[in-house]
């Protein structure tokens, strides 16, 4: 009978450790990443030597005050991250005091109506639309600018009390003929005029990079990025990113993000 006791007694203990465990998980604020390939390559766990950037920022953060979780997915655009049902989930998990960082550009440059992927936006940030047939869902859909639709995350982010944070977008190899070329990037400056219109904090992750790799030599600029193409990093370089991500959020001074950081 006592050993009856005792069992039971040990499995209501390991209950309610459980349950606190799982409450102060519940408690702490969530840093939620979402963006494409350059924040979180396949599974994020390197295949092919590919990786994002978020799969590093993790480590610069106290986890023990804050959760960071990476719903980034290769392939995506500002747009189909949202008509593929990807932002749905993650917004639902959004909850009062949590944050959200975002970084897309690299493929809302694709074409608007492609049968390979469909997924690019009319360039701007303006209130253009289009109506196009897409040939990947077989319908018709109205498709907005880059801008539109980095807003409507913005927006739906405020809505449920978090903070919305907006990262220009990585640059790409600019190693050309043993030599660093660097190159604007309308996406970027997109970017950066939306989160100043909507009042929400903003990384010029594109500038502080392309800084860094100005500074450095060819040599060392290429042992970032992957032979694969000219966009994915490798580990190195998706860790420099990492750190110039927290080196941008460093300088937001009314940030409360920042006192999460290691």
């Amino acid at each position: 009978m006592k050993t009856k006791y005792l069992s039971l007694g040990l499995i209501t203990a390991f209950i309610v450790l459980s349950s606190c465990i799982v409450l102060k998980q519940n408690e702490k604020p969530t840093l939620f990443l979402i963006g494409d390939s350059t924040v979180k390559n396949g599974k994020g766990k390197g295949d092919g030597s590919l990786w994002g950037w978020g799969s590093f920022i993790g480590e610069l953060f106290d986890t023990n005050k804050i959760n960071v979780e990476n719903n980034a997915l290769g392939g995506t655009s500002s747009r189909t991250f949202q008509t593929n049902g990807l932002w749905e989930p993650v917004l639902a998990k959004i909850k009062k005091g949590d944050f959200v960082m975002m970084q897309f550009g690299h493929n809302d440059s694709s074409p608007l109506d492609d049968t390979a992927r469909a997924r690019g936006t009319i360039k701007g940030i303006g209130t253009e639309s289009k109506e196009i047939f897409n040939p990947i869902k077989k319908k018709q859909e109205v498709v907005y600018t880059y801008g539109w639709y980095l807003r409507k995350f913005i927006n739906d982010v405020k809505a449920k009390g978090a903070t919305p944070i907006v990262c220009s977008s990585i640059p790409r190899n600019p190693v050309k003929d043993g030599k660093v070329v660097l190159a604007n990037d309308s996406y970027a400056k997109w970017a950066e005029e939306v989160a100043k219109a909507e009042h929400v904090d903003f990384i010029p992750l594109n500038q502080l990079i392309k800084d860094n790799y100005g500074a450095a030599s060819a040599d060392l600029v290429k042992t970032y990025f992957t032979e694969k193409d000219h966009t994915h990093t490798n580990e190195a370089g998706a860790k420099l990113n990492a750190s110039l991500v927290v080196a941008g959020l460093k300088t937001l001074k009314n940030s409360r993000l920042n006192k999460y950081l290691k």
